[in-house]
C-alpha cells in the first residue's frame, strides 16, 4: 500500500470513529417523563430520589459518560402530553433513552414514539400488563398489577376464603387487577360475588361501600392507584363499621404505599396487602438504601416502591450500557436487558428474556405499628412471580 492510500485509509477510519469519540465525550441524555405537579406529585419526587441515589453510587456516569436527566411533567395521567414530550425529548433534546412513566396511559402513548424512533424505554412504574407488548423497545423494572393481584387471590384461598367482592379503579390497571384476581380466585375454587369499577376523579365511596354492605360478602379485594383514593376508601370502610360485620378486607400494596402510609393513618392498621416492596423489608440492601435515602433527603419523605424502581431502572441502564460498550441503539439495549439479574432493595429481580417484563418476589404484608411507625410487615411470599398475563396457558 503506497503512502497516499495509507493517508486516505487513515482519514476514512478517523472519520468513522469521530462520531463515536464525540459521543463518548458528550453527556448521556436520559428523558424522564413523570408527574411533578398535582395530587400525584409525590410520584415524581420519588423517581428523582431513586435516580439521584443510583447516580451518586455510579459517580454520575454510565459507560464513561456523564448522565444528564431531562425531566418532563405530565401532571398525572396525560397520554397526549406524554407522547408530545417524548417526541420533543428525542427530536429536540436528543435524548438516547426514555424512562419514568408513572401512569399506564402515558406509557402506552410513549411506546408509539419508541416504535418510530427505535429509542429504548425503561418503565419505572406504569403497571398495565400490555405495555411491554406495545413496543419491542420497552422494558419494565417496576411490576404489573396482575403480578401482585394474582398472588393475593391464591393466598386468600389458602386461608379458606371462598367468596370475594372486587372493587377497582376504572382504568387499565384496575381492569388488569380485576382480571388477574378473578381468574386465579375462581380457578382455585373461589367465587367473585360482585364487581365495582369506580371513577378515578373524586369518587364518593359511600354508595359503593353501602352496596358491598348490602351484599354481605365473606371478603372484599380492592385496587386503587397510590395516593388519594385508598385512604378515602378505607375511611368510609371504617365509618360504615364493615370490620364489625366480619367482612375481611384485602388489597394490593398501592393501598398502603409507604410514602402515603403515615398520612393514611390508623384506618390502614391490620390491612393485608400483596406487593413487591416494603420500606420495612429486612434485607441488607434495603437497609443501606433507606440509610442512604435518609442521609440525602431526610426522614420526612419515606422511600416508596417508586423510588426503588427508579433506582433499579438506573442500575439496569448502567449495566446494559456496560454490556453494549456504551451503544444506546434500541435493539442493542433491549438485548442487553433481556435476562438481566439484579439485587434490588426489594429483593432479587430479573428481566424475562421473552417478555422484557420483570420477574420478582411478591410479598404478603400486614400494616402494623412498629416503633411508633406504620409499616408493611411481610409475613409470606411468592417467589419469582412473572406477569400472569404473559404466562403460557
Amino acid at each position: 500500500m503506497n503512502l497516499s492510500k495509507r493517508i486516505l485509509l487513515t482519514l476514512f477510519v478517523s472519520a468513522c470513529l469521530l462520531p463515536i469519540a464525540t459521543q463518548a465525550n458528550e453527556a448521556l441524555k436520559i428523558g424522564l417523563i413523570g408527574t411533578y405537579s398535582g395530587p400525584y406529585a409525590d410520584y415524581g419526587r420519588q423517581f428523582d430520589a431513586g435516580v439521584a441515589l443510583y447516580l451518586k453510587e455510579s459517580g454520575g456516569k454510565f459507560a464513561g459518560r456523564a448522565v444528564e436527566i431531562i425531566r418532563k411533567d405530565t401532571g398525572g395521567a396525560n397520554p397526549d402530553a406524554s407522547k408530545r414530550y417524548a417526541q420533543e425529548l428525542v427530536v429536540r433534546d436528543k435524548v438516547e433513552i426514555l424512562t419514568g412513566l408513572d401512569f399506564s396511559p402515558n406509557a402506552y402513548a410513549v411506546a408509539s414514539v419508541a416504535n418510530q424512533a427505535k429509542v429504548p424505554v425503561v418503565v419505572m412504574n406504569a403497571s398495565s400488563s400490555g405495555i411491554t407488548t406495545a413496543s419491542p423497545y420497552v422494558a419494565r423494572l417496576s411490576f404489573t398489577v396482575q403480578q401482585v393481584s394474582d398472588p393475593m387471590a391464591r393466598w386468600m384461598l389458602k386461608q379458606g376464603i371462598r367468596e370475594s367482592y372486587v372493587v377497582v379503579a376504572d382504568y387499565a390497571p384496575g381492569v388488569d387487577s380485576l382480571t388477574a384476581f378473578k381468574k386465579a380466585f375462581e380457578q382455585g375454587g373461589g367465587k367473585v360475588v360482585g364487581e365495582l369499577r369506580t371513577p378515578m376523579s373524586n369518587p364518593d365511596f359511600s354508595a359503593y361501600v353501602q352496596r358491598i354492605k348490602d351484599a354481605k360478602p365473606q371478603s372484599v379485594f380492592f385496587f386503587f392507584p397510590s395516593g388519594v383514593m385508598p385512604p378515602a376508601f378505607l375511611k368510609v370502610w371504617k365509618e360504615r363499621g364493615m370490620d364489625a360485620l366480619g367482612i375481611k378486607l384485602f388489597a394490593t400494596g398501592e393501598a398502603t404505599d409507604d410514602s402515603y402510609l403515615e398520612a393514611t393513618g390508623d384506618v390502614a392498621l391490620g390491612l393485608i396487602t400483596s406487593h413487591h416492596y416494603s420500606y420495612h423489608h429486612a434485607s441488607a440492601k434495603n437497609k443501606k438504601f433507606i440509610k442512604d435515602f435518609e442521609t440525602q433527603f431526610g426522614s420526612r419523605m419515606r422511600p416508596s416502591y417508586f423510588a426503588v424502581a427508579a433506582y433499579d431502572a438506573m442500575a439496569a441502564i448502567d449495566l446494559a450500557l456496560k454490556k453494549t460498550g456504551g451503544d444506546t441503539a434500541g435493539d442493542k439495549v433491549m438485548e442487553a436487558l433481556k435476562g438481566m439479574r439484579l439485587e434490588s432493595p426489594r429483593g432479587p429481580i430479573e428481566i424475562d428474556p421473552l417478555t422484557r417484563d420483570i420477574v420478582q418476589t411478591v410479598y404478603i404484608r400486614r400494616t402494623e405499628s412498629v416503633g411508633g411507625k406504620l409499616v408493611n410487615v411481610e409475613f409470606d411470599q411468592f417467589d419469582r412471580v412473572k406477569d400472569p398475563a404473559k404466562e403460557a396457558p
